[in-house]
């Protein structure tokens, strides 16, 4: 009984630990570079897609796929190579803040289609909220500055829904060019937090 009350008070100094300290596991330059493929993919996606909203869904699928994958590649390396238990809890405690908004994503992502293909428009204000409630979620572990980026994907994500364009030729840049701000934003606000903690 002395042995598990040991650990589970040693869990718990972990875990108010791990509250009290900045997580620095997100790699600035992997941010920066899912930011830049957001820009290229609005770029891109008036040629590849047009106006057709499935392949508008697709597409958009398989950009946040790979921007996703660019960055918390890093991050999951880090993981698996190079960090000890108390860091991988961290990773994984943080990492779990943005499962719900991922999964509410995926699941507007594939039935908004279903229910009605003519509302594929309101998907970017959606995607836009959710990440922005990922990024509230996840703040307590963050750089404090990071509250800014969440409230900027909320904003961008209530001014979509108001506007829910037709269009989604013009749509793109309603999805990559807000990600591509968010990310650029969180990126500097990493790379500050890690400066200030160097200069310490």
């Amino acid at each position: 009984m002395r042995v598990s009350h040991a650990l589970g008070q040693i869990a718990h100094i972990h875990e108010q630990l791990a509250k009290a300290e900045v997580y620095r596991g997100f790699h600035p330059q992997c941010v920066l570079l899912s930011g830049l493929l957001g820009v290229i993919a609005a770029t891109i996606q008036p040629w590849l897609v047009g106006d057709e909203p499935l392949a508008f869904v697709r597409f958009w699928l398989m950009v946040a796929a790979v921007c996703g994958t660019a960055g918390v590649s890093a991050t999951v390396h880090a993981y698996f190579v190079r960090d000890d238990e108390f860091a991988r809890r961290r990773t994984w405690r943080v990492g779990v803040q943005f499962v719900p908004c991922v999964v509410a994503g995926l699941l507007v992502t594939v039935l908004v289609p279903r229910v009605s293909p003519a509302g594929v428009g309101v998907l970017p204000g959606l995607w836009a909220t959710l990440f922005g409630l990922g990024v509230f979620a996840a703040r307590p572990y963050l750089p404090r500055a990071t509250g800014w980026v969440g409230l900027f994907y909320l904003g961008c994500g209530a001014l979509l829904l108001a506007a829910a364009p037709g269009d989604l030729t013009r749509s793109g840049w309603a999805v990559g060019g807000v990600f591509a701000v968010g990310q650029l934003a969180t990126a500097w606000v990493l790379h500050r937090n890690e400066e200030r903690a160097a200069d310490v």
